[in-house]
């Protein structure tokens, strides 16, 4: 079953949404094509942070000032690697948007990784510079030396091998002149597959072009559902809580420039930081995933805060859960718009959308597909389940330096395999139903078993590992692990040993929140399968 999606007041021959061959007619063709417009939004406010606020303008020329640095400092040229590896900070943007004005592939790195993670990642991209902030250098610092590459500093000291970032706000000189095609790639995004070692998903121009103008479209799809002409109304003031580094923020980050609005950041998460910066900056639009946005909803209930300016609630990177829409409705009525959708890594954020009073009369769906979008649904069973493939612009390419995976990944036609069970309505409205992959999805963060699973059986004290997930009333999803000890290994602490081991070597948000130990054998099938069913009901019981 094959389904394309679009409204077609946007999408006719002529339209701002209209696509040929796959591909939006009207859109940028370049991350580069699509930043230099923001030059035009000059003194509008584009980021907020603790350390004060940043215009269109500002941001643009220290961008070009550090693309300039990279070309004619560094040497660098179209097609070498950039880590980005920050917090959420202005400086992040700079670094980010500095790489695409000089032809270069950003590789943004997990913030939360530990030494042992970002160094597999450094040596499967080989970047030729890193642009981290202070709290990221001891974790880079040895890989750096090791492989003699130049770093720049943001929000920290120089030291040996790393400069301290300094903004360049020349707005005479623009961005370097270097040749930027919608051929080349622009981003390498890491995420892990079935072999729980993380896989860099590589995205064209073309591909990252496609995923700006997705969020563009659902937001002028959704004014036209509620009778509005679509980009008359005043420009968002977007909280956007979603670490840069995943393709969530990508998709809020983009909406917000093409509009000429307004990011507000925050460095962590707080829910009551966040109603006070709601207050102060007037926020009209909410993006999180499903875990921070029902903290601020429990938030604004226990203050009694009407969340006046907000308008729209945004959520994605993990499934949101179908009652948050009707609380949002008991609360605020239609004056606050739900949304929620579905993305991936490898579609360059997200690729369907559910909204308004769709979403609040089918809140089990994902929604429908951008008009750049193509849905099929691989052999369907009687109910109309079956694998979700999808196609079209904003696609990844394949993964770096894995030609294998990649080819895994994709099926004839260009077809992209994502793992997810899921069905299409006659309407065109999917539904996901489950997940194929073996992935635990920890409040918005991919958590995969394998990869975990590897890290448990490194101790000498474990003789088998079982990594899954268990329904968390906040997180959504929560990580466990079941394991079964060599003999004369004790008990009683080893759950305290095990977390720990895990937590030197991987990043937090995958350590084990509860470790069983188990004198039996895990269950596994005739092939040696672990039958994690029966662990997880051995949860419930316990």
């Amino acid at each position: 079953m094959v389904v394309s999606g679009g409204v077609e007041r946007l999408t006719v021959d002529g339209a701002p949404f209209a696509v040929e061959d796959g591909v939006y007619v009207s859109g940028p063709r370049t991350l580069r094509e699509f930043v230099e417009t923001v030059w035009a939004y000059g003194d509008r406010v584009f980021l907020v942070s603790e350390a004060g606020r940043t215009t269109y303008r500002e941001f643009f020329d220290a961008a070009c000032g550090l693309a300039r640095r990279f070309v004619g400092e560094y040497g660098l040229r179209p097609g070498d690697r950039a880590v980005v590896a920050m917090r959420n900070l202005p400086e992040w943007q700079v670094a980010f948007w500095a790489a695409q004005l000089a032809g270069l592939v950003a590789v943004p790195l997990n913030a939360w990784w530990t030494e042992d993670e970002f160094t597999y990642a450094l040596d499967d991209c080989a970047p030729a510079v890193l642009l981290v902030d202070g709290e990221r250098v001891e974790r880079v610092r040895a890989w750096a030396r090791e492989n003699r590459v130049p770093g720049i500093v943001f929000q920290g000291e120089a030291e040996e091998g790393f400069v301290a970032y300094v903004a360049d706000l020349d707005p005479s000189l623009g961005p370097p002149a270097v040749d930027v095609l919608p051929e080349h790639d622009a981003t390498v995004i890491y995420t892990s597959g079935t072999t729980g070692r993380p896989k860099g998903a590589v995205a064209t121009h073309l591909a990252q072009a496609g995923a700006a103008m997705n969020p563009r479209y659902f937001a002028a799809a959704a004014a036209l559902a509620r009778g509005e002409v679509p980009g008359t109304g005043p420009a968002p003031v977007s909280l956007t809580t979603f670490p840069f580094f995943h393709v969530a923020a990508f998709t809020s980050f983009y909406a917000v420039m093409a509009a000429g609005g307004t990011l507000v950041m925050m460095r962590k998460w707080d829910a009551g930081l966040a109603l006070e910066l709601i207050r102060e900056h007037g926020v009209t639009h909410y993006a999180g995933v499903p875990t921070t946005a029902l903290q601020l909803l429990e938030a604004a209930r226990t203050e009694k805060d009407g969340l006046e300016s907000l308008v729209l609630l945004s959520t994605g990177g993990a499934a949101a859960p179908p009652g948050i829409v009707a609380g949002i409705t008991a609360a605020y009525g239609e004056r606050v718009e739900p949304r929620n959708g579905y993305g991936l890594t490898e579609t360059c954020g997200g690729v369907l959308s559910n909204v308004g009073a769709e979403y609040r009369a089918h809140p089990g769906s994902v929604g429908r597909p951008s008009p750049a979008t193509e849905v099929r649904i691989d052999r369907p069973d009687e109910d109309g389940v079956g694998e979700l493939w999808l196609r079209g612009q904003s696609l990844v390419r394949g993964y770096w330096g894995n030609e294998a995976a990649s080819r895994a990944a994709f099926a004839d036609g260009g077809w992209f395999k994502t793992g997810d069970l899921a069905r299409v309505d006659d309407d065109g409205r999917v539904s996901v139903v489950d997940r194929l992959t073996d992935m635990v999805i920890r409040g918005g963060e991919n958590v995969y078993c394998v990869e975990v699973e590897g890290v448990l059986h490194e101790h000498p004290d474990v003789l088998d590992a079982a990594v899954l997930g268990v329904p968390h009333p906040v997180l959504g999803e929560e990580v466990v692990a079941v394991v079964r000890l060599r003999d004369g290994a004790a008990a009683d602490t080893a759950a305290e040993r095990l977390r720990a081991h895990v937590g030197a070597r991987l990043a937090a948000f995958k350590v084990p929140a509860r470790v069983l130990v188990r004198e039996e054998e895990l269950p596994r099938n005739p092939t040696g399968k672990l039958l994690k069913r029966e662990l997880k009901d051995a949860f419930s019981d316990e």
